[in-house]
């Protein structure tokens, strides 16, 4: 039986994605043009599916795929009880980038997540609202705050840059990705002391819902041989 494979289906992510692979006797390939999200790989039985990140956490979590190839933080965030439909295969050593909060740098007297219930606190007490923290990872963001005790905010959902929300006042801090750090400086945010939400990084994963008949466990003992997951 072929076992099917959600990579990333452009960018720096399917370039290391194939390099990972090949790394390990199973090159990968694009096949036809750019558009048609083909792909091939040798020396197994698997199906390659070129899929967008949002789509593979997706395609994971219903069982559509076996196999899936996408970041840590895509998948705690947009699965539901994550650890009852995936199993953590290989971590893969690129992708890397941190969930974090951050604050503005003129928050002087604002490092840690206990100064940042203070002045949430005072913030409503002042203006009637909630501090608003912009994010597009609100699952992952909520827990973390709820698990520090920090109350009186509202998450707010950012489309576009999330660190340019701060300036263009339609949030008053962030949570999001940063691999560096240097964008958030640009915008003039700092990453709070202790505001570390998750580390990511591009991820081989299992899916717990898919079928897996004695084909398909096969073909996956083969390839966990040849990856030497094992």
């Amino acid at each position: 039986m072929t076992l099917r494979l959600g990579i990333p289906s452009k960018g720096r992510l399917m370039d290391k994605t194939f390099d990972w692979f090949a790394a390990r006797g199973l090159p990968m390939r694009r096949t036809g043009s750019d558009r048609e999200y083909a792909a091939e790989v040798d020396g197994a039985e698997v199906e390659l599916r070129l899929l967008s990140a949002g789509e593979i956490p997706r395609e994971l979590a219903v069982g559509r795929i076996h196999l899936g190839v996408t970041g840590s933080d895509l998948v705690r965030e947009r699965i539901p009880g994550w650890e009852q439909a995936v199993e953590t295969l290989a971590p893969m050593g690129f992708g890397h980038a941190d969930l974090v909060v951050a604050v503005p740098v003129s928050w002087v007297d604002v490092s840690t997540l206990d100064d940042l219930d203070a002045v949430a606190a005072e913030f409503r007490a002042r203006h009637g609202y909630r501090l608003r923290i912009a994010t597009k990872y609100h699952r992952l963001v909520r827990e973390f705050l709820r698990e520090a005790g920090v109350a009186d905010y509202r998450l707010v959902d950012s489309q576009g840059a999330t660190e340019a929300t701060v300036a263009h006042g339609t949030a008053e801090a962030i949570a999001d990705i940063t691999s560096t750090g240097d964008t958030l400086k640009a915008n003039g945010l700092k990453v709070l002391s202790d505001g570390l939400i998750h580390r990511s990084q591009a991820t081989l994963w299992r899916a717990k819902r898919a079928e897996w008949g004695a084909g398909e466990r096969e073909a996956m003992a083969t390839l966990t041989r040849k990856l030497r997951l094992s």
